[in-house]
């Protein structure tokens, strides 16, 4: 770490190689003001706008050198005024921290310039869907609904937005945070929970913007790629192990009952399918709305859809098949656990101490409010472990975290402002720790859609959350590969998807292409999951279509033919805390065309893996990286990197390439037969 004070009060702090802050009196690195935001939130979509009223450059720097070899910097407006914000930097075991103080309460907004190289990139930003370089754009960081569409050009957008305020846009996402990787191979993070813009449109610097003063601004360098991520993974936590019956066959999402589920299991079956479980999310029953078919957010058995459960989920694990289900953090009104939490006082209140409920669409619930460690154990314990994992549950969706209220009443006294964005991470914790204390961890799994700094530690696999049922850009199949890619960077080591997709509305539905081409890449991630959508009875499922279920069983067959290969990477995320989904520079990084590439994949080290996202596409260009020789897996035919290829793609080949030399090259080629 390394301090230059240089000509015209010019300030530079430099590290390992890397610049990380550059103040002039005539270019100020940090500007400081007031501003007043106003936030509405609808089912969870905000609309959010700000009202800065005051906006300030601290142009002067004060540089002490401290004895313990950290520094400190006073910031102030000009060399006559006192200090307003106040740095103190010390060097970590990867890199250094900024500790930020503000002299003012008053002070509610941060801008603070990072310097940048012209030809940077930037990945990151937690898990985002849309745009995998973020160079170019600003991303708005804040947990919550990602929009249906997420283009603002489109009609199925405008449909969204003007009937329901949901259409969102390219930066709307369940899982923000506020870390990003430059290729400069450094990451930063802002410990914060407040609102964020991150905003890297300028050739210069990024300019990132907090409404709040963050506790720190931490730097973590490495020599390489590999490394960074490793490090970034120990920073955050590394992730429970995934279990191994994930990878035994695919996770039948069904909702129409124990019949309905018994019925397709056994067709799917006779078809070849190789089937790992069941995932009845209706195992609480259903609401019917206008968006479609809901679930009744009262977290217990319901014996009408499900009679008889506890002996029929024995008889699936004898065959082994395990049952997974639905929760979420909030509870029904006309539910029986909300008459409980309620009058314990476990709930989330308006200011004056009355119910909060929340609007869901058609039906209302409150808050469990986990600020409360005897609401979360009591929800730990009524819930998870007496409702579901004693009640035959092996794994659950997790849903909802980013729905908390900014105008809600919580029992630690922090600004539900503040806790919005820490609410998934909390809501992880409580599944987390409810598995723990069961003794199940490594075992039964959830995943969620929601996140922020820190789940990363607690929630075992990551699910994209609500794609449209389409090959469109910014809502589609192919958003989930970015997801993947961003949010692993990040320490999220497992990512998966609802084959198929999840949101049918304005006539736009599923086809039997689209759930083909996604069930194709499903085979080359953690979890192969199906789900019916939001509207089961107008979209197209899988047991429809002889054609289509045999291609199914086909791709499962690959699934469970890459277990040996997927447990070797389930160990190393443990140990090194490496995605299994990789970004293709991750392992070649000399080779800068592989830096903005988001919709191919690494597999580990040893797999690439392109899926086609377009409807229609008989052929499909692939770019191989450089350094070394690549086999098409369906014609053996091999490749030089370096180049872009064309390959054929038809229905049940999808684009996927083993590198030669690999230790399980021979293994991994056999795909191809055991696929038949």
């Amino acid at each position: 770490m390394n301090w230059q004070k240089e000509a015209g009060g010019k300030l530079v702090l430099r590290a390992a190689g890397r610049t990380l802050f550059e103040h002039a009196p005539d270019a100020p690195a940090v500007f400081v003001g007031h501003g007043v935001e106003t936030i509405d939130m609808y089912r969870g979509n905000f609309d959010i706008s700000d009202y800065v009223e005051e906006r300030v450059a601290l142009r002067d720097a004060r540089l002490t050198l401290l004895e313990d070899g950290s520094a400190r910097v006073e910031l102030a407006r000009d060399a006559q005024a006192a200090p307003e914000l106040t740095i103190v930097a010390s060097q970590t075991a990867h890199g250094v921290q900024l500790a930020l103080t503000a002299a003012n309460g008053e002070i509610n907004r941060v801008w603070w310039r990072v310097p940048a190289q012209q030809d940077e990139h930037v990945w990151g930003c937690g898990e985002q869907m849309s745009y995998f370089d973020l160079r170019g754009r600003n991303f708005p960081l804040w947990t919550s609904e990602p929009g249906v569409g997420r283009d603002k050009s489109t009609h199925l957008t405008w449909q969204a937005d003007t009937t329901s305020k949901s259409g969102g846009d390219y930066y709307n996402t369940n899982y923000p945070q506020p870390t990003f990787v430059s290729s400069q191979k450094y990451c930063l993070h802002a410990e914060t929970t407040a609102y964020a813009d991150f905003d890297f449109r300028h050739a210069e610097r990024h300019e990132l913007q907090f409404w709040a003063v963050p506790e720190r601004l931490e730097f973590i360098f490495a020599d390489d790629f590999v490394t960074l991520v490793e490090r970034v993974s120990q920073r955050f936590g590394r992730q429970p192990a995934l279990p191994e019956w994930v990878m035994d066959g695919a996770i039948l999402g069904l909702k129409n009952g124990r019949e309905h589920a018994q019925t397709i299991m056994e067709q799917s079956r006779t078809a070849g399918l190789k089937v790992g479980g069941l995932w009845c999310e209706d195992w609480v029953g259903i609401r019917q709305t206008s968006f479609g078919k809901r679930l009744f957010w009262d977290w217990r058995w319901n014996e009408t859809r499900y009679p008889q459960h506890a002996e029929w989920v024995r008889q699936l694990n004898a065959e082994g098949v395990r049952f997974l289900g639905y929760v979420n953090p909030y509870l029904c009104n006309d539910g029986t656990l909300y008459i409980e939490a309620k009058a314990a006082g476990y709930l989330a209140t308006r200011a004056d101490g009355s119910d909060y409920l929340v609007d869901f669409g058609e039906f209302d619930c409150g808050v469990v409010d986990f600020t409360n460690p005897a609401a979360s154990r009591w929800f730990e314990e009524r819930v998870i472990r007496d409702e579901m994992l004693n009640k035959g549950l092996d794994g659950w969706m997790a849903d909802f975290g980013e729905y908390l209220p900014t105008d809600v009443t919580l029992a630690n006294g922090i600004d539900a402002k503040l806790m919005h964005n820490a609410w998934p991470t909390l809501w992880a914790e409580v599944n987390a720790s409810a598995i723990e204390r069961a003794g199940r961890t490594g075992d039964a799994v959830f995943f969620m859609r929601a996140g922020y700094t820190g789940v990363q530690a607690h929630c075992p696999l990551l699910w994209a959350g609500d794609q449209s049922v389409d090959f469109t850009r910014h809502d589609g199949l192919q958003t989930v590969i970015c997801g993947a890619l961003s949010s692993g960077l990040l320490g999220n080591a497992y990512h998966h998807s609802d084959i198929g997709g999840y949101t049918s509305l304005f006539g736009n539905t599923r086809t039997p292409e689209l759930f083909q081409r996604w069930a194709e890449m499903a085979a080359f991630t953690p979890m192969m999951r199906t789900h019916e959508g939001n509207r089961p009875g107008e979209n197209f499922q899988f047991w429809q279509d002889d054609n289509v279920l045999a291609h199914f069983a086909r791709m499962t067959r690959v699934f469970v033919a890459l277990k040996p290969y997927v447990q070797g990477l389930v160990d190393e995320a443990a140990a090194r805390g490496l995605p299994l989904q990789r970004p293709l520079f991750l392992h070649y990084e000399h080779d800068r065309a592989t830096y903005a590439i988001q919709d191919h994949y690494l597999y580990g080290r040893d797999l690439l893996v392109a899926p086609v996202h377009a409807a229609g596409a008989e052929q499909w260009r692939v770019y191989l990286p450089q350094g070394d020789a690549w086999t098409h897996l369906w014609s053996g035919k091999r490749h030089e990197g370096g180049q872009h290829v064309d390959v054929a793609a038809p229905l049940g080949e999808p684009p996927v390439f083993v590198r030669a030399g690999a230790a399980r090259e021979a293994q991994l080629l056999a795909l191809a037969k055991d696929a038949a």
